[in-house]
This record gives C-alpha cells, sequence and structure tokens, in this order.
C-alpha cells in the first residue's frame, strides 16, 4: 500500500511539471517574421508549434528570394523540425538549399550527447548567420555536448550558452552573448519591450527577447554589407 502512495504520488508530481512546462510555453500555434534586406522584404521566417502531452513539436519554414532588377540574384529555403519532451531537446532535422547549395543535418540527444550526422555542403555564400545565408562543409558525423541547444533562435535558454548546433550545416558554433539592456522595437502592427542580446564568434547578430519569452527580432549584417532584418508580425 506504503509502495502504492509512493508511485501515485511521484506520477502526480511528473504529471504536474509536466503541465508547468506546458503552461509556461510563452508561444501560441505559430510565430511570423518578416524578412527585410535593406528595407526591402526578401521573405519569411516562420515557426511552428504543437504541443501532443508532454511532447512539443517545433516547425521552422524559411524563404528568402533577393532580386535585382527584375532577376532573382540568391535564394534560400530551409525546412526543420525539432521534438522536445517537455524543456529537453530529443532531436532535429534540417533540409537547406543554400542558392543551389543543398545541406542536409540530423541530430538527436543520446547517452553520449548530441549525436549530429550531416552531409552536403560547398563553397561559402552571401553570410555567416544561422538564420540564413550561410557556408556549408562535407559530410560527417560527429557528437556534441549534451547541453547543446539547436540554433533555431526561438528558444531563450540559448542566451545561456557558449556553443549551439548550427542547424544548417551542423557544427558547433562557438559564441558569445552579451544582454544589451531593454529596448523598444517595432513589430507590424505596434511596438514592444524587449531585452537585446548581441551574438559574436560563429554567430554575430543581435536578437530581441520580450518579457514572456519570446524572439521577437533579429538583425545581422550580410557579408556583402547589407543589413537584414526581422519584424514580427503581429
Amino acid at each position: 500500500m506504503k509502495r502504492r502512495l509512493i508511485l501515485a504520488l511521484m506520477l502526480m508530481g511528473c504529471g504536474t511539471a509536466a503541465a508547468q512546462a506546458t503552461s509556461d510555453f510563452p508561444y501560441g500555434p505559430s510565430h511570423v517574421f518578416a524578412a527585410f534586406r535593406n528595407g526591402e522584404r526578401i521573405g519569411t521566417h516562420t515557426l511552428t508549434f504543437q504541443q501532443n502531452g508532454d511532447k512539443r513539436t517545433v516547425t521552422t519554414s524559411i524563404d528568402f528570394s533577393v532580386k535585382a532588377l527584375g532577376l532573382t540574384m540568391y535564394r534560400y529555403m530551409h525546412r526543420g523540425q525539432e521534438i522536445w519532451n517537455g524543456n529537453t531537446f530529443e532531436s532535429i532535422s534540417t533540409q537547406t538549399e543554400d542558392n543551389g547549395t543543398k545541406y542536409g543535418v540530423k541530430a538527436r540527444h543520446d547517452a553520449n550527447g548530441v549525436s549530429v550526422v550531416r552531409e552536403g555542403g560547398g563553397a561559402p555564400k552571401l553570410a555567416s548567420n544561422d538564420v540564413g545565408f550561410q557556408q556549408g562543409n562535407t559530410a560527417r558525423q560527429t557528437t556534441m555536448p549534451a547541453s547543446t541547444l539547436p540554433s533555431t533562435h526561438w528558444n531563450l535558454n540559448q542566451v545561456k550558452q557558449s556553443a549551439m548546433l548550427n542547424t544548417q550545416n551542423g557544427d558547433l558554433a562557438k559564441i558569445q552573448i552579451t544582454p544589451r539592456g531593454r529596448e523598444t522595437i517595432k513589430t507590424a502592427n505596434g511596438t514592444l519591450q524587449a531585452t537585446r542580446y548581441s551574438y559574436t564568434g560563429d554567430v554575430q547578430m543581435d536578437q530581441w527577447f520580450d518579457d514572456k519569452g519570446r524572439w521577437v527580432k533579429a538583425a545581422f549584417k550580410a557579408s556583402d554589407g547589407s543589413t537584414i532584418e526581422y519584424i514580427l508580425q503581429e
């Protein structure tokens, strides 16, 4: 009887923790950015979130197209799907086409850490940021530390990291992240208060997270000197 009672209490505790993790999640079903290059819209970056019990699936879709004189000069497509168990990262699978160069990455959290299999890649492209415009490498398999998170940008916990899994090319991106204080940012329909974080190292960009813990803005420089900016569509 005592053993059954202890087991019941343990199960209740686990259920409460899972429910708490779900209720604290700051995002709705979708989260959409418009991407601009030097003020001209070039595409969208869309996140969708699906909850099934303790499991959460996060889907990323990025589509960019840079045009000049009516011609498409650069095209970028990225698709990714992450699986989380509560707040624990389990796996990710991505496919990318960077102006004709293709990449594939699969990573899974296992007993040895985060096991990564990558393939594809080629010459450097337009810039060095994981939100797009990034160079790749030849295929290989590696294992990263168990604490490694994917660089899908929506997770506020990434600002505590010193390295992330580059979800385009499968590299371990070493980073330094510095909080820059509170700022008012523009969205498609108004303004938000958010905290700015500057990334240096293998990823160089700025990101903003609001008081709910949501990713609400991004900005970085492409290698040609152009400015890429994400504006939240809400």
